[in-house]
């Protein structure tokens, strides 16, 4: 009997379950998106703080960015054939395996940056005051 391996999936599986994407690597997502008639590439810059389902199927990753003071946050299935590649920018080490408590903690430091932009700007709008009379009558002279 002959066996045939025919592909069932896009994606090189063997080279996903491979790649080693850790909680606080900070990685660059290389997403091809389509629209319409024409596709492109489009790359998501940020930190890992999670990690879901180890190397089976349905695994995850969930990258965190903050792009104009908002935190941004997208989840990539770790076998999606829409995922050209996955680039390694930096490896951090931390102690936990989900690193949800960055969300609260630039949360915070926005706070902390807000009070600081708002006691910078009550300075208040004052009146020029008027010249003396005297002051007045010297530059006539």
């Amino acid at each position: 009997m002959v066996t045939i391996d025919i592909p069932f999936s896009p994606v090189n599986l063997e080279e996903r379950k491979k790649l080693d994407i850790r909680p606080g690597d900070t990685i660059r997502v290389w997403q091809r998106i389509k629209e319409g008639d024409k596709s492109r590439l489009q790359a998501f810059e940020g930190l890992v703080i999670a990690r879901k389902h180890g190397r089976e199927p349905g695994a995850t990753f969930t990258v965190r960015k903050v792009t104009k003071g908002i935190g941004v946050e997208r989840i990539f299935p770790l076998y999606s054939p829409s995922i050209e590649k996955i680039e390694l920018i930096s490896r951090s080490k931390v102690r936990r395996a989900k690193l949800y408590y960055i969300r609260e903690k630039a949360a915070r430091e926005m706070r902390k940056k807000m009070k600081k932009l708002q006691r910078v700007e009550k300075v208040m709008f004052e009146k020029q005051k008027e010249p003396a009379k005297d002051e007045e009558e010297t530059k006539k002279e």
